[in-house]
């Protein structure tokens, strides 16, 4: 059987638990949400899953997710909030929960007097407002996994802020997974109006140890002047897979503030794409993958600058351990006319032990000629004269280069805005950097 013949039937495999909208979602006003699922299920079927042979893709064997059969969720698993305790972020002016894929009104809240809801039940009310911007920001013509996340849109996370309103809470959107052997799809929508401010949490955990794929689509469309902070935590199980998809519009004069934290799955991949559409933009993009063991940790980003004046800073680190291997891709693109543009990437990465790997590919694109760009990578091990010096202090050699490795991390842990989720996300850096050697 040919690999493309493979495929296609594992796909085709995930597209037959596919479930049609409920009748109350099938009225002829959201006959586009209809339309945009089926034009979804078309792109399926003509595309494949990727391999090593894609360039995109040739350091990210994800032929393990295909060997096992998923299932979409049967029947949604009960949870009391007790069960959820040790993910709750008491900072939080509303949260989503998702069980499985399955929204969970009864865990759910909303104090922040703006929409903060399910995409599913929300679409008698805000179908015309979520028309231009769901499906719109994150393609699927040429993505085989956003276009499975779009023909199985649903259930999902809805904010929208409208113009001049600043949420000083965030909005804690979590995503849990329960039983093995299922595919989920999550997906979110975040919407600022003009002027407006928000900080969104999107989290990924587990409450049990065994396979399960996530197969995430989050677009965020930002208005004149608006700011969005939005900060992604994937801390599943290690036995998990995770693949995402993340789309960002900025209008003029706004402002994007994320930071990405990889710590979980067996095998993860993180697609952001920032569109910068209008002058005047900016944009700040960090992240970290903490990974070990044999898990594989890839983050692809692209910061797309179209128009003039625009500005983004991108810095991601990678810490491997024991056999893990982390790739980075990050390209910044400015487009001709995007003149005084003023970017900069840099990519740092830590490799633990000798079997550890890292490949990084910062990339720059630039056809304009009156620009501020600059990007770098560095792969290397501890600083032998950091260890030295912190031993020449009294500590021991494991105490050492355990506080190197966390210094490292919490550089990145510390632009988060949450205390309470900063605090846990340290303590499990701790955690694993104070393993013996």
């Amino acid at each position: 059987m040919t690999t493309v013949a493979t495929t296609h039937s594992y796909l085709a495999g995930l597209l037959a638990g596919r479930a049609e909208l409920p009748s109350s979602m099938s009225s002829s006003a959201l006959a586009w949400l209809n339309r945009l699922r089926a034009d979804a299920v078309d792109r399926v079927s003509a595309l494949t899953v990727p391999t090593t042979r894609d360039e995109d893709w040739r350091f990210t064997d994800i032929s393990p997710l295909t060997r096992i059969s998923f299932h979409p969720v049967r029947s949604a698993s009960s949870l009391a909030a007790a069960d959820i305790d040790s993910f709750l972020l008491p900072e939080a002016g509303a949260r989503l929960v998702f069980v499985d894929g399955v929204y969970a009104p009864q865990l759910s809240f909303n104090q922040t007097g703006v929409v903060v809801a399910n995409i599913g039940s929300s679409l008698a009310e805000h179908g015309r407002a979520l028309e231009p911007h769901l499906g719109r920001h994150a393609p699927f013509d040429v993505n085989v996994f956003a276009a499975l996340n779009t023909a199985f849109l649903g259930d999902g996370a809805l904010v929208m802020v409208p113009g001049n309103a600043s949420v000083a809470a965030p909005v804690h959107l979590l995503f849990i997974a329960t039983q093995p052997d299922t595919v989920s799809y999550p997906r979110c929508l975040v919407v600022g109006g003009t002027g407006s401010a928000v900080t969104v949490i999107e989290d990924y955990v587990a409450l049990q140890e065994g396979a399960y794929f996530t197969n995430a689509v989050t677009e965020i469309a930002a208005a004149d002047n608006a700011t969005v902070k939005h900060v992604r935590v994937q801390r599943e199980n290690g036995a998990a897979f995770h693949i995402a998809n993340c789309a960002v519009s900025l209008a003029h004069a706004s402002r994007y503030q994320a930071v990405s934290v990889s710590l979980g799955a067996r095998i993860s991949r993180y697609d952001l794409n920032v569109l910068q559409a209008a002058e005047g933009t900016e944009c700040s993009v960090d992240g970290l993958a903490l990974i070990t063991d044999r898990q594989l940790a890839d983050t692809h980003s692209m910061i797309d600058h179209a128009h003039p004046h625009g500005v983004s800073r991108q810095l991601h680190k990678c810490i491997a351990d024991g056999a893990s291997h982390a790739v980075f891709n990050g390209k910044i693109m400015v487009r001709h006319g995007a003149q005084r543009t003023d970017s900069s990437q840099s990519s740092r990465n830590l490799l633990l032990t000798a079997k550890a790997r890292v490949d990084t590919k910062p990339q720059l694109e630039i056809f304009a000629d009156d620009v501020k760009c600059a990007h770098g990578a560095t792969v290397g091990q501890l600083d032998a004269e950091e260890v030295f010096y912190l031993r020449s202090r009294g500590l021991s050699e494991l105490t050492a280069r355990n506080l190197l490795t966390y210094a490292f991390g919490a550089e990145i842990i510390d632009r988060i805005p949450v205390a309470t989720l900063k605090h846990t996300l340290e303590q499990t850096v701790l955690a694993h950097t104070n393993r013996p050697l």
